[in-house]
């Protein structure tokens, strides 16, 4: 996962199917929102049954579903709580393989959502951290530690594929509309066993970045 909880509201919501062909894009710290799907399972499109029991209305009768796409002004915003990789995964990694050959990790576990369908939502205001492969990372204005505009309160925005950025005019809309919290600070070592970089001369590399999610 690429969210990481630090005080947020309580009770996120659950029950929500994500659309199929997000799923697999999704690393967790996205803002997601609402769209409609088929009541109907397809080699396309599936969902659990008790999902399947969602209405609109009797025109063009569907259920509602969830895609990390944002349009102009969509509504509502959330902060998904999903992903491939990182805690909540059914494995975790394995590093070394084969043999201690490798120095990079092998996931052990499924996406979080593999087994449900469905993406955990948090839909109020809260504190939160969000790995930096899965904002705007932009090499001039995105969530990066080079962007001198990102001081301590700036707002955030979701982009059209839904990652935070600080620059409106990357946003779906480019207006205060999409604003979904504020910065508050980049982390490099957010462990109390590891020496910060900064304590011992080294570069700086932002891992994750905190911001406080609501909705303006």
């Amino acid at each position: 996962m690429a969210l990481y909880i630090y005080q947020p509201g309580v009770q996120p919501l659950g029950q929500f199917d994500v659309l199929d062909g997000y799923l697999d894009d999704i690393k967790g710290g996205e803002i997601g929102t609402v769209t409609t799907a088929s009541r109907t399972n397809t080699a396309d499109e599936k969902a659990s049954y008790d999902v399947l029991d969602g209405y609109d209305n009797l025109s063009d009768v569907k259920r509602v579903a969830i895609m990390t796409f944002i349009s102009t002004s969509a509504r509502p915003l959330w902060l998904i709580d999903e992903g491939k990789t990182g805690y909540g995964t059914l494995f975790g990694q394995v590093i070394g393989t084969p043999v201690g050959l490798s120095a990079t990790g092998t996931n052990l576990g499924p996406h979080t959502a593999a087994a449900s369908g469905k993406v955990t939502c948090w839909d109020k205001p809260g504190l939160f951290a969000v790995s930096v492969d899965a904002v705007d990372t932009h090499a001039s204005n995105g969530l990066v530690l080079a962007n001198s505009s990102c001081v301590p309160g700036v707002a955030l925005y979701a982009t059209s594929a839904g990652l935070l950025t600080p620059t409106s005019s990357r946003s779906a809309s480019a207006s205060t509309t999409e604003l979904v919290g504020r910065f508050l600070e980049f982390e490099t070592r957010p462990f109390l066993v590891t020496t910060p970089p900064s304590l011992v001369g080294a570069t700086e590399a932002a891992v994750r970045v905190v911001l406080s999610y609501n909705v303006e």
